[in-house]
């Protein structure tokens, strides 16, 4: 008897298990066409195509920064982001919306053991008499039969809106890499700005000095004074405003990594940035645009959308729900597991949408619409990736060039100051040919750290764009 209770007691509890397989009623879900050509451009802006290629994919920052000082200080930026605490706070928010939306699936079983003694009257005279009662029950209550993936749909628009809050949170953790880096170059740059303007303004004091002198004998015109006075003032007030950016950038460069870094940790100039990431050759696929961190977070709220149309279907479909409990009873405690009595109970209910004043049409057509949006957001994503990836490559593909031109304009420009200086210095030539001369390398010598600062972010810049590598551990 005992037995049987048992195996009726488990098939009873056991029914909304076997009752969970269902439909699923979202729409087929397609990935839609990529809206950009296969390869990136190519022309004189790109630069020539080489066998050279990067799997950038499985290259992780690590990898790709090769500064050693830089890695340290992308290491600390990411140990103590606060905009990289967030993201990931949203992602576990995000992944336990899901785990809580995955457990409707399951029917909720709750065990009950109660005893209860009581004393009353027994109807004859003033006697009274105690009873005891004694119960064990398991039972479901309301469970969902999800015949038509209600809930499955939900539970997959919840997991896909987690996987797109994990690129979220790699689409911060890359941009936070690139800022840091590209807060480390700037700061490198504006120290070479700092020296150059420190250098011109030596020599700008050098060549008022000798100019008020030939002024104070008659060789030199007033006008040659002010003109020397004019550009040593020009770099005194270059290095009063180079000395405030160095200090901006160490401040922009301490917020970004979240922490002061050390000066042993901080460039000292431009120039001595030598090969501190890897390069990317010119010749790269679209398909690489797949693998952009905000890409794939469109595609998963696209995924989702898809998912939120079929728990929309499901809602024109009747539900069932099951009530089920099975235990035993005896008046006696000790006696419940062996002489107990069963008890159970089954009920089942059906509800079937009649009229609902159009919320439910009205809710499908919303859920397409959001479809529709996402498969926008989507295409727009992918094109947005392609042009920035594009801009960033045609800066690739010339950069090399316009850096090489500046560095031998650099050179002439020395060249032709110093003998433009010495022949002042012999009274062979006026001042305003010295002056023009100082003046064009202290221009050339700046457009030179400009275009080695683009150089240098330029490479960042592309690491970005395509996507990263292995970013989140």
């Amino acid at each position: 008897m005992i037995k049987n209770n048992k195996i009726n007691l488990l098939m009873l509890l056991s029914l909304p298990f076997l009752l969970t397989a269902c439909i699923s009623l979202d729409p087929k879900y397609q990935r839609p066409t990529t809206p950009v050509p296969n390869r990136m451009p190519q022309g004189d802006a790109y630069g020539t195509p080489s066998g050279d290629t990067i799997d950038l994919v499985n290259t992780s920052w690590r990898d790709y920064i090769i500064d050693d000082r830089l890695r340290k200080v992308v290491a600390m930026s990411l140990d103590s982001s606060r905009d990289l605490r967030e993201a990931i706070a949203d992602v576990k928010s995000a992944q336990a919306k899901y785990e809580e939306e995955r457990s409707s699936l399951l029917p909720t079983v709750d065990a009950e053991v109660s005893n209860s003694r009581s004393r009353s009257l027994t109807g004859v005279g003033n006697q009274t008499a105690i009873s005891n009662s004694a119960s064990a029950n398991a039972s479901t209550s309301s469970f969902e039969l999800d015949l038509f993936g209600k809930n499955q749909s939900l539970t997959r628009e919840e997991y896909e809106t987690y996987l797109g809050t994990q690129q979220g949170a790699r689409s911060t953790q890359l941009t936070v890499i690139y800022n840091v880096v590209n807060y480390w170059i700037t700061l490198a740059a504006d120290k070479s700005n700092l020296e150059t303007a420190k250098l011109t303004m030596a020599s700008a004091a050098d060549s008022l000095q000798i100019t008020r002198n030939n002024y104070s004998h008659g060789i030199s015109s007033m006008v040659e004074v002010s003109s020397a006075d004019s550009t040593y003032q020009s770099a005194r007030a270059d290095v009063a405003n180079y000395t405030t950016s160095v200090a901006q950038d160490k401040n922009a460069l301490d917020l970004a990594v979240g922490k002061s870094v050390s000066d042993d940790l901080l460039p000292s100039s431009i120039e001595q940035l030598t090969g501190i990431m890897k390069d990317i050759p010119p010749a790269v696929s679209s398909a690489v645009l797949l693998n952009r961190p905000d890409v794939l977070e469109a595609e998963h709220n696209l995924k989702a959308a898809n998912a939120s149309i079929g728990a929309a279907r499901a809602n024109f479909f009747p539900s069932i729900s099951l009530t089920a409990s099975g235990g035993v009873s005896s008046s006696q405690l000790s006696t419940l597991f062996k002489h107990g009595t069963s008890a159970w109970s089954f009920s089942p209910s059906i509800s079937l949408p009649l009229f609902a004043g159009g919320y439910n049409v009205a809710a499908l057509k919303y859920s397409k619409a959001q479809k529709d949006l996402y498969v926008a957001t989507y295409e727009k994503s992918i094109q947005t990736a392609f042009q920035e990836v594009a801009d960033a490559l045609a800066r690739r593909g010339t950069i090399k060039e316009q850096l090489n031109a500046h560095t031998a304009y650099v050179n002439a420009s020395a060249t032709y100051y110093q003998l433009a200086d010495l022949r002042y210095r012999s009274g062979i030539d006026t001042y305003i040919n010295a002056l023009d001369a100082q003046r064009t390398l202290y221009s050339a010598r700046q457009n030179l750290i400009s275009t080695q600062q683009t150089y240098y972010q330029n490479l960042i810049t592309l690491y970005k764009v395509m996507g990263g590598g292995v970013l989140l551990n």
